[in-house]
Order: C-alpha cells, then structure tokens, then sequence
C-alpha cells in the first residue's frame, strides 16, 4: 500500500552477487570520473579496462573467501524493507553506484510509483567526490527535469548525535575492558592528490573522530589509545597516512578494536580486508586480540538516525 508521494532514496557503491558482476564493479568504478580523474573518457575507458583485466581473477578469490558475494546487497535489501516498515511518509528505494539496481531504473520505478519529492541519502557518512558526489550525479543525471526542485540530498550527517551513539553502541558490544584495548577507526583510503585538489574527506574524517572521542570520553569508556588509519590503498600514486598496517605495527602484543568509520553497510571491505586481510597482517605483527566492529547496517537503532536525518533536512 502505497503511503505517501515521498521518495527516500538510499545511494551507496554496490557490491558483486557473482564474477560477472564483480566485472561490472571494476569496470564501472575505474571509469567513474570522479575516481579516475583523467578527462578524457576514451583514456578512462582504457584505464578501467587494464585494471579490471588485470585484477579481476585475484579480486574474485577474495570474493570466494565471504560466500561468492559482497554482503552489502542483502544488508541494504533488509535495510530498505525496514524503512519501508518503520519510516512514515516516505516510500524507501535503494540504488547503488556500480552495480544493480541502478539510477536509472529505480527513477522508473520512482515515477511509475507515482513520487513527486525524492530525498537522496548516500550512505556515506562523511563527504567526499569520489563518493557522495559520483553517486548524486549519476542520479541527477538520469533525473526527468519534471522533479524541479522537488529533489534534494543529504550531504554529510557524521555530526548527527544518534548516528555517533548509534557507532558508539557498535564499539561497546565488543569490549568489557575498553582500556585494554586500543581502537582504531579505520576509514577508506583516497589518493593524495583528490585531498590536495579540496576534497574534504580527511579533515571530515578527523572531525569525527574528535566527535567520537569526546563522546567515549563523557561515557567514561576510556581506550587505551584512539587512533585514525586507511585502508584499502592501491596503486603507486601516495595516498592518506597512516595506512592501517603501518599504524598495527605499533601495537605489537597489544589489543586492538577496529571499526570501520566511513561505512554503514557491511561489504567486501568489511567483511574481506578487515576481518580476514587485516587479521592475517595483525596475527603476523604478533597482536594480541584483535576485533573488528560490525557496521550499522540494519539495526533498529539506526532507522531511528535516517528518521533524525531527513527530519532535520525537512525543516
């Protein structure tokens, strides 16, 4: 039953169901131009080419090690079905960046449902080109002028207060003894260059640390240390220090609690580079304990952020 005229519509990157799609991942990433930062799109194009041809078969074996398939897409399924159920006077649509459903046939499925309003969220805490605004673009871009300005988005929310207490439970469900342990917020590495060029990620980024921090320190949940690293770095070009298997090194025969700050949905991020990548180079390093956080994903708690989000935006 139809509720109302108001289209919520939650972006995030996609994640492959099989290879073919895991193709289609890499393909489209690579030739994204607010990822590959070349203008000329027939350079690009080659560019996504060479890197899926090449990384493919190895990206594919890290897939097989999380059940053939990145969690991200029947995280976000449940996740939608439960704003369907719990959020009034908006109807939920998911649309992902790189693989399916994508832009352009949920705005069909938009406009066939009758919605005159569309909220976009990307489920991407803090703001970056590469992230939130490639996944805005592309749904403006496939957008009928007929919406007008009846089309807005929600740029960043990792200031909003139930999102940081919504994390901060997160953290909590892994440690009695938080001064045991030191925690490291791990977000998604960008190269240099896009931060130098005013992407605002990083100082975003380290802005919410200091949030969160402050937050654990009110409750009295003291770490032993609080740190920021990024992950998932690849190619030669220089990118965000520190990495995260550089910042384990300090914290051999320590214990260490990581959670993934720039994600709210589990994916292969999550799932494959933290929990078994990471844990390997941790063993190696000779780690003590070392957990990783769950994402939000669908919890109940943080159907009540999205409700905060987009109340706030409405007024």
């Amino acid at each position: 039953m139809q509720k109302n005229k108001k289209a919520l519509v939650l972006l995030n990157m996609g994640g492959a169901r099989n290879k073919a799609e895991l193709k289609m991942f890499l393909t489209n990433m690579f030739n994204d131009k607010n990822i590959i930062t070349v203008k000329n799109p027939l350079i690009r194009k080659m560019i996504a080419f060479f890197i899926t041809t090449t990384r493919l078969d190895s990206a594919w074996k890290n897939y097989e090690k999380i059940g053939n398939e990145s969690p991200i897409n029947k995280l976000t399924e449940k996740l939608v079905f439960k704003c369907n159920e719990k959020i009034e006077d908006f109807t939920t649509y998911q649309v992902m960046r790189y693989t399916p459903p994508f832009a352009n046939e949920v705005i069909n499925q938009i406009i066939k449902d009758g919605m005159t309003e569309i909220v976009m969220l990307p489920l991407y805490p803090q703001f970056s080109t590469t992230t939130t605004k490639s996944s805005v673009e592309d749904f403006i871009e496939h957008l009928p002028y007929t919406f007008g300005k009846n089309v807005r988005y929600i740029e960043t929310f990792y200031k909003n207060d139930k999102f940081n207490e919504c994390m901060i439970n997160e953290i909590i469900l892994k440690t009695s003894n938080a001064s045991e342990y030191n925690l490291i917020f791990s977000a998604h590495g960008l190269p240099q260059k896009i931060v130098d060029a005013g992407d605002p990620y990083e100082q975003q980024m380290i802005e919410h640390v200091e949030i969160l921090s402050k937050k654990l320190e009110e409750k009295n949940i003291n770490f032993k240390s609080i740190n920021l690293a990024y992950q998932s770095k690849v190619g030669p070009l220089k990118w965000l220090d520190p990495s995260l298997d550089e910042m384990l090194k300090n914290f051999e025969g320590q214990k260490v609690i990581i959670y993934p700050i720039a994600f709210i949905v589990d994916n292969s991020e999550t799932d494959f580079e933290l929990d078994i990548e990471y844990r390997e180079i941790a063993h190696e390093i000779g780690i003590k304990d070392y957990q990783v956080c769950k994402c939000v994903n669908d919890s109940d708690e943080f159907i009540e952020v999205i409700k905060d989000v987009i109340s706030l935006d409405l007024k």
